[in-house]
């Protein structure tokens, strides 16, 4: 059985800091083997057994609202979910060069044409964005400080809730997690 890594929105941002042992506890206890976690951002990896998907986000969301106070939104993914996305790419070799980030948004449910488009609207000459299903590519060719988009921004323009991860951090949770080649 593979690996479920969970994507945290609202972990260590906002006055709201919770430390990873003690989100790595929390796992433990809602039943969840072999529970790691990465950075303090609210990454974490388990052997989540048999239980579907959309249940098995409902019952973290609601044990994490019920022991921290405040709702967390889970974003799950399988082991070849991420292999396919630190591979995947959408962006050309020459935009990436370009890049001084390039970050990975994590959703629920694929965009539809509306959120789509209100997407297309925030393109600039600085901000240029992707859709892999369930993800949104954002490549920022300044220091993202510069930039006028934001989680916020995408969120409000889109009405959808999601968490943003760098690449590169991704890149470097599928390598501690042992993460195969989906190819």
């Amino acid at each position: 059985m593979g690996k479920t890594f969970a994507f945290l929105r609202a972990i260590n941002v906002g006055g709201h800091t919770v430390t990873m042992a003690k989100l790595r506890d929390l796992f433990e206890g809602f039943g969840l083997r072999g529970v790691e976690t990465f950075i303090a951002s609210g990454n974490l990896f388990f052997e989540a057994g048999r239980e579907g998907e959309a249940a098995l986000t409902r019952r973290l969301e609601a044990g994490l609202e019920e022991a921290l106070g405040y709702e967390v939104i889970v974003f799950l993914r399988s082991e070849g979910e991420l292999a396919s996305l630190v591979e995947g790419c959408p962006f050309g070799k020459t935009d990436q060069a370009a890049a001084k980030a390039m970050n990975v948004a994590f959703l629920k449910a694929p965009l539809g044409p509306k959120e789509t488009a209100a997407l297309a609207a925030l393109r600039t000459p600085v901000d240029d964005f992707q859709v892999r299903g369930r993800e949104v590519w954002w490549l920022c060719r300044m220091k993202q400080s510069e930039s006028t988009f934001s989680n916020a921004v995408f969120e409000r323009a889109l009405g959808v809730r999601a968490t943003f991860r760098g690449f590169n951090t991704l890149h470097r949770l599928a390598e501690k997690a042992g993460v195969r080649s989906a190819r």
